[in-house]
């Protein structure tokens, strides 16, 4: 998505942009496993990278540091969710090693970033009890 299209804070995130890649990447790779997985891997690992998203894009209208700061907890946890479904895969030998790398990779640079993202949230910002304007660019008084 380009940035003059973005409409929305979350749009322009970098996590936000690396989160979509991770869901392309694990669409891609569910396509390849059998039917019989079409209830389970397949459908938790959708979700779970779909949620991974979907809490980051909520996460960035909360009002508070603290609450964006939770959802980007859940983003987490819903990766960590993937990354034993992707261990599932491997396992069970239903994709090669090697495919899975690109998609490993990718979300370890997710965990990188939203890790960091959380992190300079944590930190004191001056700007009052952690209290965000709904207005970008403006602090709330």
């Amino acid at each position: 998505m380009a940035e003059e299209t973005a409409r929305y804070k979350f749009q322009r995130l970098h996590v936000y942009q690396l989160g979509l890649d991770y869901v392309s990447s694990i669409y891609a790779l569910t396509q390849r496993l059998p039917r019989t997985e079409d209830m389970n891997l397949r459908s938790q690992l959708q979700r779970g990278a779909t949620s991974i998203v979907l809490n980051i894009a909520e996460g960035s209208t909360s009002q508070s540091d603290a609450e964006q700061t939770r959802f980007l907890g859940l983003a987490l946890r819903s990766l960590m969710e993937c990354v034993a479904c992707l261990d599932l895969v491997e396992r069970h030998k239903y994709t090669a090693t090697e495919e899975l790398t690109t998609t490993r990779e990718l979300g370890h640079q997710l965990f990188v970033k939203i890790q960091a993202m959380r992190h300079s949230l944590d930190r004191p910002s001056g700007r009052g009890a952690g209290r965000r304007s709904p207005v970008p660019g403006q602090d709330k008084t």
